[in-house]
């Protein structure tokens, strides 16, 4: 199969040049935002000043809600979030775009495997026990939101203005349906949405930069 990532013109690459510095510098941040929650939060087990504002301002609007809430969260699930990976995946081999599809798997996969492993560190516990911070199933929607326009910026060649614009503005809308999901669920604390966020902003860049180094590595030739 042509890998078409590979080859001339805009759509080269999985982390586009113009949107790469800004997103670098975004990755930076939020990685130190996600350290500064983790601290204030570490081995809590309760909410927070934040979170009790934000649940008093969603009240009861927001379990009137409960069965969209629902279907939301279901793609952060293992069923709903490997057939919304599998299918991304799929299209990408359609186009021959096989780095793409590797970006697909692996920077949503590293974002929930940090959550995973951020649990365990920071220890803040919701519901008598379960471990809280970040939220994985707002992790993966906002990595998979930024994987998909990061393959449009590219695709569409987008300059230093419009592509991380497109990117942010995707990762911000899909954190923040899945990050109300889970408010409304009760299956997190309004911070731990944040966290799951962050976490994702800060893993998705170096990971498409990581795939695309090995791959501008691995080609024959070097070319």
């Amino acid at each position: 199969m042509v890998d078409t990532d590979t080859g001339p013109g805009p759509g080269r690459g999985v982390l586009p040049a113009p949107v790469r510095g800004r997103l670098g510098a975004v990755a930076g941040l939020a990685a130190l935002v996600v350290l500064g929650l983790g601290v204030l939060y570490g081995g809590d087990s309760g909410p927070g000043r934040l979170d009790a504002r934000v649940w008093g301002l969603l009240g009861e609007a927001g379990t009137s809600w409960r069965a969209v809430a629902e279907a939301v969260d279901f793609l952060g699930e293992p069923v709903g979030a490997a057939a919304l990976v599998l299918g991304t995946v799929m299209g990408c081999l359609l186009l021959r775009r096989p780095r793409a599809a590797v970006l697909v798997v692996a920077g949503s996969g590293v974002a929930v495997l940090a959550t995973t492993v951020l649990k365990s560190v920071v220890g803040r516990t919701i519901h008598g026990g379960y471990l809280a911070f970040p939220s994985g199933h707002t992790a993966f929607l906002t990595a998979y939101a930024l994987v998909t326009a990061l393959l449009v910026t590219g695709r569409l060649g987008l300059g230093r203005t419009a592509g991380p614009s497109l990117v942010l503005a995707a990762g911000a809308a899909a954190g923040a349906v899945m990050g109300w999901a889970q408010i409304v669920l009760g299956a997190h604390y309004p911070t731990d949405v944040l966290g799951g966020w962050f976490t994702a902003l800060a893993v998705v860049p170096a990971t498409a930069w990581l795939v695309d180094r090995v791959a501008d590595t691995a080609r024959p030739g070097g070319r």
